[in-house]
């Protein structure tokens, strides 16, 4: 059974100024996502399904429904914040849907087979495809027993901005918490976060997700248990997210799963700032010259 890629689409980039998981930085007006795509087809995927934000879905399919056709299946499913068990209202000011555990969760009548998650503005490089590809190929009939490709800290930063990042602890290459730390950046010749106001070093050698998960269906029972746990708790906030490391803390808390932290030494890029593209598209185009990546992805 070959796993399906989940690619979290929904995102209307407000610190890039622009819909940054359409925008062109290949030299053939590829995204980001085009070489997601590429990848996860050269590593064993047989299915991408986007979870996507009702306003762009129009435009989105637009693009990539062509580029696509033939390539892999494809599938699409709107994150809507009004897509909550029935019974619960929420705040009428709110405008944003309710994160990233809930985006993967709207996908869940999409896929039956093993799954990987990752961003649509991160470029992950193609061996962490294939590493997440082996890993779900080899666990399509096990429960509970997920992985997340883990990213040295110093490989993840941004030069135009703090980021935010999932800050990993292991034991014996399992995870054993992550914790979401904010306004990372680097200062001094060193890197630092912000917590409550006050600046804390962080060693660049730290393992921190990328949110690049894969996971297999039964993550879904999960999902769905806890995502009624906390819109109950958090229906009248205007900015709570549930998000999934909040959900795999907690299954790992309670002895419910597994997840095996498979490491990669690569250098992440991505578009989070305005300022990141020409860095993106300059990276990309020195990764055509080295045969990486073709000229055309779609043009074979």
């Amino acid at each position: 059974m070959k796993p399906t890629l989940l690619i979290l689409a929904a995102g209307l980039g407000s610190r890039y100024g622009g819909v940054k998981q359409m925008d062109k930085i290949g030299p053939s007006g590829e995204s980001i996502i085009d070489y997601s795509v590429y990848d996860a087809v050269r590593a064993g995927f047989g299915k991408v399904v986007f979870v996507v934000n009702p306003k762009i879905i129009a435009d989105f399919k637009e693009i990539y429904e062509p580029r696509l056709q033939e390539k892999i299946e494809t599938r699409y499913v709107l994150q809507e914040i009004e897509n909550i068990p029935d019974g619960i209202t929420f705040n009428p000011g709110r405008v944003k849907p309710w994160g990233t555990a809930h985006a993967v969760l709207v996908a869940k009548n999409q896929i039956n087979e093993p799954f990987a998650v990752i961003n649509a503005d991160d470029f992950y490089g193609k061996e962490a495809y294939r590493t997440i590809a082996g890993f779900l190929t080899g666990h399509g009939e096990t429960e509970n027993a997920y992985a997340m490709v883990g990213y040295k800290l110093k490989n993840t930063l941004s030069d135009f901005g703090s980021v935010s990042r999932g800050v990993c602890s292991t034991k014996k290459g399992l995870l054993t918490d992550v914790v979401e730390r904010t306004s990372i950046v680097r200062k001094n010749g060193g890197i630092v976060f912000e917590d409550a106001g006050q600046e804390m070093p962080i060693p660049g050698d730290a393992i921190v997700s990328m949110n690049f998960w894969g996971f297999t269906p039964d993550f879904f029972e999960a999902l769905d248990r806890e995502f009624r746990v906390f819109i109950a708790a958090n229906a009248d906030q205007l900015k709570a997210e549930f998000y999934i490391p909040y959900v795999v803390n907690k299954l790992i808390k309670e002895g419910k799963a597994s997840v095996e932290v498979l490491t990669s030494d690569a250098r992440w890029f991505g578009v989070t700032y305005r300022e990141d593209k020409a860095v993106t598209i300059s990276k990309v185009a020195e990764l055509v010259k080295q045969g990486v990546y073709p000229e055309n992805l779609w043009e074979q």
